[in-house]
């Protein structure tokens, strides 16, 4: 269900609902329809979580058809016209270039990067927001970006959400808890919730949840007895705090200029 100042709505009652695309209104449905209860003091931060839900879902399969590689951290590899490589295998932006052209390029010549599962979200996250609040504002938030496993910038808000449905643009994570030893990058898959019954996870693709469970059963230690499994845990931007980024996110999806 939604609340806006405190009242549960239709989503019709929203003005600027009807202009949002056919993919958005029915994220918008499945909030309002969801069995959890999603609070908003104003009709902006419904319809910000709304086409911030559907940029994640669009970066998830940008990422998947960018070309980009999966790498552990000791064979990480990027652009070196955007960012430099650190010892531990993260990416520090290179201080002459803008973070949203940095973000961009990733999908642009992902062949020249190779990153794992971890990474591979928070590039997601940073690249839908980029396309929620526009290249100004995110110039001016995310000019120190690292990328690097799950460290990422403090004006990324990202909270936990203990258990619940998944939504479109979650993140959940597959865990494998009897992994082969040799292969420590195979301990789970973090992915995204495309909202069609399908996830997305960087390094193994698009599939069903079990689809990647299989996967990951695959790459065990032998003798092994414990299958993969979905955590109950449901990761998620701060979308009601965010939302504080730009006033406008309706005007910028018909091609605004703010």
């Amino acid at each position: 269900m939604i609340f806006v100042n405190g009242y549960s709505v239709d989503t019709a009652q929203i003005s600027g609902f009807n202009q949002l695309t056919a993919t958005q209104k029915q994220i918008g449905q499945k909030l309002k329809n969801s069995g959890e209860s999603f609070y908003y003091r104003s009709p902006h931060q419904f319809l910000f979580e709304v086409i911030m839900r559907s940029n994640i879902v669009a970066a998830a399969y940008a990422m998947r058809d960018s070309g980009a590689g999966f790498s552990t951290f000791v064979n990480a590899r990027c652009n070196p016209q955007y960012w430099r490589r650190t010892a531990y295998g993260g990416f520090l932006l290179r201080q002459d270039v803008n973070p949203s052209d940095a973000i961009t390029d990733i999908f642009i010549n992902g062949k020249r990067y190779g990153f794992e599962c971890t990474t591979a979200i928070m590039i997601m996250l940073y690249k839908a927001v980029l396309e929620t609040i526009g290249r100004k504002m995110f110039n001016q938030l995310f000019n120190g970006l690292l990328l690097y496993s799950t460290e990422h910038d403090a004006d990324l808000q990202i909270i936990a959400v203990p258990s619940g449905a998944s939504m479109p643009g979650d993140v959940r994570y597959i865990k494998n808890p009897e992994h082969h030893p040799n292969t420590p990058q195979w301990q789970g898959e973090n992915v995204i919730d495309l909202g069609n019954g399908q996830v997305f996870g960087h390094g193994i693709g698009t599939g069903t949840i079990g689809e990647i469970i299989d996967v990951l059963n695959k790459k065990r230690m032998p003798g092994a007895t414990i299958p993969a499994f979905l955590t109950a845990e449901i990761i998620r931007p701060n979308y009601r705090l965010m939302s504080e980024y730009t006033r406008h996110p309706v005007r910028r999806l018909l091609g605004g200029v703010i």
